[in-house]
């Protein structure tokens, strides 16, 4: 696989010498936004170079030559698909499948299409407009526009632990610094909706100023696990962004569901619909049909997940060594969202305990899971139960808790009645229902699970957490946490020094 992006890569450097020193005579000055701008041109050639039979010896042998002379300039802006080579080539990552590299394909074309028409969507926030949202309401009241960006935006959608959300970051962390873009989990991007609407109650349409609010601050919206569970969001998902994309923007989003499966069994679906309409029109739709899950081909189990329901105690123990064994811990409250607050019943040193029951059993969500991550960077978690008909709310929040958590690079210790695969083997989609063997005369109805839930939702769903669940407790996954944790105490430190000088 990394023979063909190396292909790939080495034909790009052709194109961009020859053009470079035949066609343009620019000078060595250029900065490598130059390169960028010249490889534009010709957005569909590695299509062509994907039929292999047309290139023969002589012409390879031409194109290694060639593009051995080609500068390089600056690589961190040739963007995603050069930028992927060269981490697997320094061990950043493993060697990924051909899935990958024509996902990666779609990026860099994507890449490609928002540098050649940067000015034409609006991508620099230097050369915007400085209007406020309220304030482009108001103005269109006048004079109503329309300004739908020239380039689609794209969905990436899959099996869990296909790379879609490194995928997205590699892309996003290749951007230009000064464009107008966001990079934000699916959960934090709604409840920022919903905290807008808020505020702006009263307006004729509030919908219409938070879309240019949003608009305004990034044009280019990059939203990690697309996925809509609440009515509340299926019933305003439309006009929201109905109004963004005639505000231009540019939407790229990783999703385990198809547009067409999307809010799948929902309530007032119908009223859902027409989102999906939307989408498809102002996204290239795209699956990584990979059957790999790289999340679980990380290094063994660091201890943090236990087994067993006599476990407590030993979390407690371990709990108490994170937090220092001189340190006593207790209950605090924390802000979480619009005034909210949550009580933890232990917490120091950024470390929380909390019982299954009174984080999961409770009524609370994504926004008050958002909150403890701010506060806390390690979770205890006493007392996770296996999952099924009786306790499927419970499970929704244990999903979306570790959706936060893993979003936000958070730490998790937890005793739980199954490995994570048990945990969620009483949860089922209807497919999965209908396959399932059906009752006999020699199968009584005692024997049937009568526990067992069929939901389409958390069915899609747990396979992303069971993933998760397994990463988080990966050496890789830990060593990322405590890089972080570092990175957080030396800029605190560096602002504290900074203060004090000042």
């Amino acid at each position: 696989m990394r023979a063909v992006v190396r292909l790939i890569r080495q034909s790009r450097a052709v194109y961009q010498h020859h053009h470079y020193y035949h066609s343009c005579n620019l000078s060595r000055r250029h900065k490598p936004w130059v390169y960028s701008n010249l490889t534009r041109r010709l957005p569909r050639y590695y299509d062509e170079l994907a039929v292999f039979g047309l290139l023969n010896s002589e012409t390879l042998r031409a194109l290694s030559v060639d593009a051995a002379k080609a500068s390089t300039g600056d690589a961190s802006r040739a963007g995603p698909l050069i930028e992927y080579e060269r981490r697997i080539a320094e061990g950043e990552l493993m060697d990924g499948d051909m899935c990958q590299v024509g996902t990666l394909q779609e990026l860099q074309r994507l890449f490609d299409e928002l540098v050649a028409s940067a000015d034409a969507c609006r991508l620099d926030r230097y050369s915007a407009s400085e209007k406020s949202g309220r304030s482009r309401w108001l103005w269109s009241r006048f004079m109503p526009q329309s300004t739908y960006s020239p380039v689609k935006g794209l969905y990436l959608y899959g099996g869990v632990g296909t790379g879609k959300t490194m995928l997205m970051d590699l892309f996003f962390d290749q951007l230009p610094r000064n464009w107008r873009k966001k990079r934000i989990h699916f959960h934090d991007f709604m409840l920022n909706v919903h905290s807008r609407l808020q505020k702006h109650k009263g307006v004729a349409d509030p919908l219409e100023v938070v879309a240019g609010e949003i608009s305004d601050e990034a044009i280019l919206l990059c939203l990690d696990e697309f996925m809509v569970t609440d009515v509340a969001d299926a019933l305003i998902l439309n006009r929201l962004f109905g109004h963004l994309f005639a505000n231009g923007a540019i939407l790229v989003a990783t999703s385990n569901r198809a547009p067409n499966n999307l809010y799948e069994g929902g309530l007032q679906r119908d009223l859902f619909l027409p989102f999906i309409a939307t989408l498809k029109e102002r996204c290239v739709v795209r699956e990584i049909g990979s059957l790999v899950d790289y999340r679980k081909m990380t290094s063994a189990e660091q201890g943090s997940y236990f087994v067993g329901t006599d476990s407590s105690a030993y979390l407690l123990q371990k709990f108490q060594q994170l937090i220092g064994e001189h340190t006593t811990a207790r209950p605090q409250e924390v802000e979480v969202v619009m005034g909210r607050k949550l009580k933890v019943p232990l917490g120091a040193n950024g470390c929380a305990y909390f019982t299954f029951e009174e984080l999961c059993d409770r009524p609370l969500g994504a926004a008050d899971y958002f909150g403890l991550c701010k506060n806390f960077h390690t979770l205890a978690l006493d007392g996770v139960p296996i999952f099924g008909l009786h306790n499927r709310t419970a499970a929704y929040r244990f999903v979306t808790l570790v959706d936060v958590m893993y979003e936000n690079k958070a730490r998790l210790l937890c005793t739980a009645e199954g490995r994570p695969l048990e945990l969620f083997d009483s949860i089922v989609t209807v497919a999965d229902a209908q396959h399932m063997a059906p009752r006999t005369s020699s199968r009584s109805r005692r024997s049937d699970d009568l526990d067992l839930c069929v939901d389409n939702e958390l069915g899609f769903a747990k396979d992303r957490t069971i993933s998760r669940l397994t990463e988080m407790n990966s050496k890789e996954y830990l060593e990322h946490h405590m890089a972080m944790l570092t990175g957080k105490d030396i800029a605190e430190e560096s602002s504290k020094a900074n203060a004090v000088t000042g």
